[in-house]
C-alpha cells in the first residue's frame, strides 16, 4: 500500500528522459525524504537549451553516471554553461549493454525478452563496475554537498536500482520505493521514446514487434523484485550487502539519513 508519493515529481524537458524528482516520501519512524536534492534521469546527449537551462537551475553538486566506457562516448552528455558538478563514472563498462539492450540479444518475443530482464536484474548486484560506482555515489550522498543526478542511459534500471537502494536507506516502505521505480512507465513522451525504442531494437536486434520493445524499454516489479531477492538471497538483507560490497555500514546510512531526511 502507497504510504505518500509526490504530486509530480517529473521536470519539463524535452530531449532528456524520465527526468525526476525522487524524494518526497515518507519514512519509517517519521519524516520525509527532502525534495530538490535527489534527482534521476535518462542520458543528456539530447539535450535542448531549455533542457540544459533545467539543468543548470538545479545547482547540481554531483552527478552519478552509471554507464560504462562505450555508452558515454556515444551519447555524450550536453552541459550548461555555468555546469560545476562533479561527474563521477566507472572506467570500464558497468553493464555491457544497457541492461533493456543487453536483455534484447538472442530475445524474440515478449515472454523471452521479460525473462531476459528478470535475469539481468538478479545479476546486476554481482557486476563490479555498477558496484564501484555505486559506492562513491553513496559517499557523495553521506557528505552532504547538495543536489545530485543519478542516471544511467535510459534512466530505469541501473538508475531504478540505484534509487531503490537509497530509498531503502532513507527509510522509504518498499511499496512506495516500488512505486518511483514504476513512474518510468508513466513519463511524459513515453509513448515516443517507446516507438523510437522499437525502431532501434528492429534494426539492431530484430525486436521489432511492439509487445517486445514495451517490454524491453520499460520497467516492470518483477524486475526489481529479482534484484532484490538476489540481494537478499545471497545476503541475508539489503543492509549486508550495503556494508560488504557498497561499503555503506550503519554509520553511513545514519550520514546519509541525516542529509537528506527531514524530521
Amino acid at each position: 500500500m502507497i504510504r505518500s508519493t509526490p504530486s509530480d515529481p517529473f521536470l519539463p524537458t524535452q530531449g532528456i528522459h524520465n527526468f525526476r524528482d525522487y524524494g518526497g516520501y515518507t519514512v519509517t519512524g517519521g519524516g520525509r525524504v527532502r525534495t530538490g536534492l535527489l534527482f534521476r534521469s535518462g542520458h543528456h546527449a539530447d539535450a535542448t537549451t531549455s533542457d540544459l537551462e533545467t539543468v543548470s537551475a538545479l545547482s547540481l553538486k554531483h552527478v552519478i553516471d552509471l554507464r560504462g566506457d562505450s555508452e558515454r562516448a556515444r551519447h555524450t552528455c550536453q552541459r550548461p554553461d555555468d555546469f560545476g558538478a562533479e561527474v563521477m563514472y566507472f572506467e570500464g563498462e558497468t553493464a555491457g549493454l544497457a541492461p533493456h539492450l543487453e536483455a534484447a540479444e538472442g530475445s524474440i518475443d515478449a515472454t523471452s525478452a521479460h525473462r531476459a530482464m528478470v535475469e539481468l536484474y538478479g545479476a546486476l548486484p554481482d557486476r563490479e563496475g555498477l558496484n564501484s560506482i555505486l559506492r562513491r555515489f553513496f559517499t557523495a550522498l553521506a557528505a552532504g554537498e547538495g543536489a545530485s543526478l543519478v542516471h544511467c542511459a535510459a534512466g530505469k534500471d541501473r538508475t531504478g536500482i540505484a534509487v531503490d537502494l537509497l530509498h531503502h536507506i532513507l527509510g522509504v516502505h518498499p511499496d512506495d520505493a516500488m512505486h518511483d521505480y514504476l513512474l518510468t512507465n508513466h513519463s511524459p513522451r513515453n509513448e515516443e521514446r517507446i516507438a523510437h525504442g522499437m525502431q532501434l531494437l528492429g534494426e539492431k536486434y530484430g525486436a521489432g514487434d511492439e509487445a517486445t520493445a514495451r517490454v524491453l524499454m520499460g520497467v516492470d516489479a518483477e524486475f526489481l523484485n529479482a534484484a532484490r531477492d538476489s540481494v537478499q538471497s545471497r545476503f541475508g538483507d539489503p543492509d549486508r550487502y550495503l556494508d560488504a560490497v557498497l561499503q555503506v555500514d550503519a554509520a553511513k546510512q545514519a550520514a546519509i539519513k541525516e542529509q537528506l531526511v527531514d524530521a
